[in-house]
């Protein structure tokens, strides 16, 4: 009888983390690790790295995982050395100072939504721009101590890190994040249990999700997590990676944002003066605030002047293309069961996401619904104000763009964040002492003047010097993990000239970004970086969406051209950009370098991180540098776009750039004297600093927001919500009884004299007269006279002129007033009919119209 020779089952593994034991006298360590306002406090970063720099720096500068790697028998030494334990008491008292803080609570509250948010590179919820736009603001709410508390989601997975093969091909590299080693904490419940959000998804199943807290120094952000044994196998991927997956798993991250994350602020006992949605991602919030509102009693009209009244959404995005769409199939599978629990319909749910209601061909887009469910609405600089009124103006159909309602907010950064240590000390050096409280005052900035230029060229030598070290050390491990040939690596260290003039490219690579626009002409860019008087060198980062062929095929050439003997140390690509790469990237190099096409940049803020620092902007007229950009104080290809054929306007750009670097930038910068530096660059320094880095901060952005929208929809929520929510119900009731009396409204007589005839002189004035039969509704109309002219190949208004109520008799109300047209040419003139009530808070938020 034959025996079997083995006998194994399959292993139960747990997951267990061992940390090291603090002890007693080092507890404080601890508790400052895990609030991540260290990550803007030199003196708490300068604490960890000191006790061991080589473990810091392997762990990446993450102080959970660096403490429960340090050596047990250390950790006892320092717990009685006298020197340590004052120094960690100091950063331990001004972290307590700083916390203790009570929020200013004469500002309105706010609930801040967003997809991902860049705070530290050990915190992996972030991929770009909008990300590193929410860490900032999360870190500026909390220096100016307002009640803010924010929603995201906790990725398992992140987004990837980035690694090229031999032939510069990218590598998207995804490693799991253990959670009990980063700067988080479970949110629990009064039994001891971690709170979990029961969301509904399609009425049919739920998804569970974890809720974990981040502290960012006094701000609570509040992350949802599906990697839960609860879920099924189909959910516990939801939150895997950021971006990641189809447009299934897109939606079902989106439903967890917005609908679990009202239903995490719910369960925690947290109401908000404002709801703020940045980007469309988040914009379901509104779903499930309509269902609040609902449940507790109103109809659907008077909970959607509530959410509208307190609702905010921020674009991002400056082309239709990049907002998120779904298809009606797809939606109904997750969202079939709202309609019942706000009693509409199935298609009146459809036609919030829609730009055509009733369009049954067109798709949910959350931008839409976004726009629909929100008083107020927000591009990210001026341009980006004008591209997304024309972008969202089919939404408003009786307005011409440059009529609605968007507004704007520039984009800025957090100053302590990204303003290198060595300026920091600096501007505290030379600035007024209330300079870290009144960022956005210039005239504590023009201080820079007073600075001597010795101290602003070694300022940018030192951090010159140490970019040039990060980039060894960092290509060195780089290329070995890629097993790049060791020859190669030895010839671009060669070839690098520590001294040249240092040029920094570091994007998204999406192709409207333009990162190939230096490479137009090969042979003119190796004369220029091989110019052994003026010498120039560049260097390259970013990371493609994995599914963004043309962006991979991009950092490939790029790649290749760098190896190329005429280019070999001139041009480097560095691998994997993130915050740590950013912040040595945006102080170390003497230009940033920036050519996206015209209108496709909503903001951008990397070239705002550099100018913290000293370092120049050379970029095309769009986002924010379209208002930042003054003469003397860096560089700038035009707004204006001469060729309609894309080639050829790339073709007019690069020349351009080749142009200025040749006859402008590189002899400014090597105009030494008898100087070891350019007198002139140095002006060109102090200029960027005391004339634009004031406009740019993120305290200026987050008081923008307070003044521009936060207290305007604060004010008009209260006054709707006031007295059982009296007017919300009162002006819902106004909005029915006009809808249903509109199409009755009668135009009994238009007088106007030879004012509507074909030919008219200019500068004559017109008495106009309507009388309008209202039909019962008492005064609820307004009349206005537009006059359009025909420009650049689109229609723009000349003048509105609106008709003052001169009587009532009965139903019928008259309107007067005069028409004068003063310049000569071709025009267009119609009567506009509108609703107005002083509970309107503009025109859009009620968008009837009849033109006459």
């Amino acid at each position: 009888m034959e025996y079997p020779s083995y006998n194994v089952n399959t292993p139960q593994w747990r997951e267990i983390t061992v940390g090291s034991h603090l002890p007693m006298e080092l507890g404080k360590l601890a508790e400052i690790a895990r609030n991540l306002w260290w990550t803007w406090n030199d003196d708490a970063k300068s604490m960890y790295c000191d006790l061991d720099p080589e473990l810091w720096e392997e762990t990446e500068q993450n102080p959970i995982l660096f403490l429960e790697r340090m050596n047990y028998e250390k950790l006892v030494t320092l717990a009685h050395d006298e020197f340590f334990i004052r120094k960690m008491n100091t950063v331990y008292t001004a972290f307590k100072e700083y916390i203790n803080v009570v929020p200013d609570h004469k500002r309105p509250s706010v609930a801040y939504f967003s997809m991902e948010y860049g705070l530290d590179k050990v915190l992996k919820i972030y991929s770009g721009g909008l990300g590193i736009l929410a860490g900032d603001y999360l870190k500026e709410a909390s220096d100016s101590n307002v009640d803010l508390c924010a929603v995201g989601l906790l990725y398992r997975y992140g987004y990837f890190d980035q690694s090229l093969s031999m032939d510069g091909q990218q590598i998207a590299n995804y490693e799991a994040q253990n959670f009990g080693q980063l700067p988080i904490e479970k949110v629990m419940q009064p039994d001891g249990k971690q709170l979990v959000i029961h969301i509904p998804y399609a009425d049919s199943f739920i998804v569970h999700a974890n809720v974990w807290r981040v502290n960012v120094g006094r701000i609570p952000l509040y992350l949802l997590d599906t990697d839960n044994e609860l879920n099924s196998e189909f959910d516990r991927p939801i939150t895997h990676h950021l971006y990641g997956g189809d447009w299934e798993n897109r939606l079902k991250q989106e439903i967890l944002l917005g609908i679990g994350g009202m239903m995490t602020l719910k369960a925690l006992g947290i109401e908000k003066d404002v709801y703020h949605c940045n980007e469309g991602h988040a914009a379901l919030i509104n779903i499930q605030r309509l269902c609040d509102y609902i449940a507790g009693g109103l109809d659907f009209g008077q909970a959607m002047e509530l959410v509208r009244a307190s609702s905010l959404y921020t674009v991002h995005t400056p082309v239709p293309a990049g907002h998120d769409y779904f298809d009606e199939g797809l939606f109904n599978k997750y969202m079939k069961g709202y309609p019942d629990k706000l009693g509409i319909t199935w298609n009146n749910l459809m036609d919030l996401g829609r730009h055509n209601p009733g369009d049954k061909g067109e798709r949910f887009c959350m931008s839409v619904f976004a726009c629909k469910t929100s008083q107020e609405v927000n591009g990210v600089s001026l341009l980006h104000k004008t591209v997304s009124q024309e972008m969202f103006a089919p939404i408003w159909k009786g307005y011409f763009p440059e009529e609605n309602h968007v507004g704007y907010v520039t984009n800025g950064v957090h100053f302590p964040t990204w303003c290198a240590t060595e300026w920091e000390k600096l501007f505290k050096d030379n600035f007024d002492e209330s300079f870290i409280h009144d960022q956005s005052n210039q005239k504590i900035w023009e201080a820079v003047y007073d600075i001597p230029d010795e101290e602003i060229w070694n300022t940018r030598l030192k951090l010159k010097t140490k970019l040039i070290d990060y980039i060894k050390r960092k290509c060195s491990k780089d290329w070995l993990r890629s097993q790049i040939d060791p020859s190669l690596t030895i010839s671009i260290f060669e070839k690098f000239n520590p001294n040249a003039l240092l040029i920094g490219f570091g994007r998204r690579f999406a192709t409207y970004k333009r990162a190939h626009l230096l490479f137009t002409d090969i042979d003119r860019l190796a004369k220029i970086v091989n110019n052994p008087k003026y010498p120039v060198q560049f260097i390259f980062t970013g990371k493609a969406h994995p599914s963004d062929g043309a962006g991979q095929g991009l950092i490939r050439q790029i790649v290749e051209i760098s190896r190329r003997p005429e280019f070999l140390g001139k041009i480097i690509f560095l691998e994997n950009y993130d915050m740590d790469l950013a912040r040595h990237l945006i102080a170390g190099v003497d230009i940033w370098l920036n050519t996206p096409t015209r209108l496709a940049e909503a903001s951008g803020t990397s070239g705002e991180k550099a100018l913290m620092n000293g370092v120049l902007n050379f970029s095309v007229l769009d986002g924010w540098w379209y208002e930042g950009y003054c003469k003397d104080a860096g560089w700038a290809l035009t707004d204006k776009s001469i060729y309609q054929n894309e080639q050829y306007q790339n073709q007019l750009d690069a020349e351009a750039i080749y142009y200025l670097l040749e006859h402008d930038i590189l002899p400014a910068y090597y105009e030494h004297g008898d100087k070891e530096y350019s007198e002139n660059w140095i002006k060109y320094i102090k200029n960027s600093i005391a004339q634009i880095a004031p406009r740019f901060t993120m305290k200026r952005q987050l008081d923008d927001y307070y003044e521009k929208f936060y207290i305007k929809l604060s004010e008009h929520f209260h006054i709707l919500s006031a007295d059982n929510n009296a007017k919300a119900k009162m002006i819902s009731d106004w909005k029915t009884a006009v809808r249903n009396r509109w199409d009755s409204i009668e135009i009994k007589s238009i007088k106007a004299g030879n004012g509507l005839d074909a030919t008219i002189e200019a500068g004559k004035e017109y008495e106009v007269t309507v009388v309008v039969d209202e039909k019962g509704l008492d005064d609820a109309i307004g009349i206005e006279l537009v006059i359009i002219q025909h420009e650049s190949g689109q229609d723009h208004i000349y003048e509105v002129i609106p008709l003052p109520l001169v009587s009532k008799d009965g139903n019928l109300y008259t309107f007067k007033g005069t028409s004068q047209i003063f310049n000569a040419g071709s025009f267009k003139q119609a009567f506009r009919m509108y609703p107005k009530n002083n509970l309107l808070p503009h025109r859009q938020d009620f968008c009837y119209v009849r033109w006459f």
